[in-house]
């Protein structure tokens, strides 16, 4: 609602439904108040003022329609709800009041007024923005991009700049992988909203895309330079210093998301990875610990912790970790570390229990179970030998195709060996994992921490 507009339009409409050319002292003084309320952004002062409205305004519909905007502005949507009511009701079902109408509902999330409100503005033009601004951002929500973005270009069909299109057409293009209609969309946005914040970082994203880092990062900071408060905006700014290497950079922006959003999880799981990587461990281990308390269910989380407190040689707190993520995503890989932690403090007891318990949960959820590698390793763990069941894995280690499948399973068989006191065999394994050079398995660093360690 251009709210500055009205003001001025009310005054013609005065003049022409009265047929004079004179205004009362009365509706100038409403009128240059209620201006002084909007240049300031008082919209309490604004709504307040219409207690005191001239009778010769009382019934401008422009100023009705200013009213009910103001009161969506200040989230008092029954009271908004009311005025748009009363003037369809009277008759007045124009396209202004209308759309009024279309954004309370929207505003107060009420579906079947949404609807209502949508089916009488799209009866009334079938490429009226609002209405399928609305229905774009369902499909949105709904994951429905082809959709949403149909409905957005139907906006841009009577209203080529209506911004809120653009920015749709301009994420949706992004979603569905169409970069140049979307970096198009988004500096057409910028044409008519130059301090839109949101434009520049998905054109920054865009520029990530093709591995333009300096690009991105020039964008992104734009985009914060508008918009300082987003945590969003430092996650990327974060990204993309770390992808040109920059990683006290990064670190700094990830810190400062958190900052600004400690209940998100993503600032932490992507510091918690660079320390990671430089071997910060207990800091890394406190950013894991964060991200379950903002994220329970992030398995990884739980995983990662696993892995740290087994090479801190902290066997408890690995297993309790382990345990946890397989609880929620179950695997043999957390299964086997949960025996090897027992086995490694030398109790044996528990080792055998936790083993046949999830050899028990294995054949329950797989009938073919028992003739699978994960079987056998898990027995293996169980029962400590014998060797022809040692024997029998190494042959089914061979035939393995799937090459991480081989790597997680070559470690279980090392870590076996190197409980069992037989180190030149558990090094043997690990080298041939090292050897593979895809650490995309958490067992390949735990086969390096495992030679070094050594």
């Amino acid at each position: 609602m251009k709210l500055k507009v009205l003001i001025i339009s009310f005054f013609f409409s005065i003049v022409i439904n009265s047929g004079a050319f004179t205004i009362s002292a009365q509706t100038i003084s409403f009128a240059e108040k209620l201006q002084s309320h909007l240049e300031k952004n008082d919209i309490n002062g604004a709504i307040k003022l219409y207690d005191t409205i001239p009778p010769e305004l009382d019934k401008d519909i422009d100023l009705k329609l200013l009213h009910a905007s103001l009161l969506i502005s200040a989230n008092r949507l029954n009271e908004a709800s009311i005025i748009t009511k009363k003037l369809i009701d009277s008759g007045n079902k124009t396209k202004e009041v209308l759309e009024l109408n279309a954004e309370i509902a929207t505003a107060g999330n009420n579906k079947s007024a949404i609807q209502a409100a949508v089916n009488e503005l799209i009866a009334l033009d079938p490429y009226n923005p609002v209405a399928n601004n609305i229905l774009g951002n369902q499909q949105a929500l709904r994951k429905k991009y082809k959709l949403a973005l149909g409905y957005y270009k139907k906006s841009l069909v009577r209203e080529p700049s209506n911004e809120e299109a653009l920015f749709g057409c301009g994420q949706m293009n992004y979603y569905l992988g169409n970069l140049q209609e979307s970096k198009s969309n988004f500096y057409s946005l910028l044409k008519y909203r130059p301090d839109e914040s949101q434009a520049y970082l998905y054109i920054g994203k865009l520029a990530a895309e093709d591995e333009l880092y300096l690009d991105a990062i020039k964008n992104v900071k734009k985009a914060i330079e508008l918009n300082p408060t987003n945590s969003d905006y430092w996650l990327d700014l974060g990204q993309y210093q770390r992808q040109i290497g920059k990683y006290d950079e990064a670190e700094k922006a990830w810190s400062k998301a958190i900052e600004l959003d400690p209940s998100y999880f993503l600032g932490y799981t992507y510091r918690a990875g660079l320390y990671d990587e430089q071997n910060r461990i207990e800091e890394a281990l406190h950013d894991y610990h964060k991200i379950i308390e903002t994220n329970p269910k992030y398995y990884f989380a739980f995983e990662e912790i696993g892995i740290l407190e087994f090479h801190l040689q902290n066997w408890a707190n690995a297993r309790e970790y382990f345990l946890k993520a397989n609880a929620i995503s179950a695997s043999t890989a957390y299964q086997l570390m949960v025996v090897a932690t027992y086995l490694l403090e030398n109790n044996t007891f528990e080792a055998k229990k936790w083993a046949e318990q999830f050899i028990k949960d294995g054949n329950k959820k797989d009938m073919n179970f028992s003739k699978s590698i994960d079987y056998c390793l898990l027995r293996l763990y169980k029962d400590q030998g014998p060797v022809a069941l040692e024997n029998t894995i190494a042959k089914e280690l061979t035939k393995l195709t799937d090459k991480n499948k081989r790597g997680k399973m070559m470690y279980y068989f090392g870590l076996y060996y190197e409980i069992r006191k037989h180190p030149e065999v558990s090094a043997d394994y690990y080298n041939k994992i090292t050897a593979m050079q895809s650490p995309m398995f958490f067992e390949y660093r735990l086969a390096e921490w495992g030679l070094i360690d050594r």
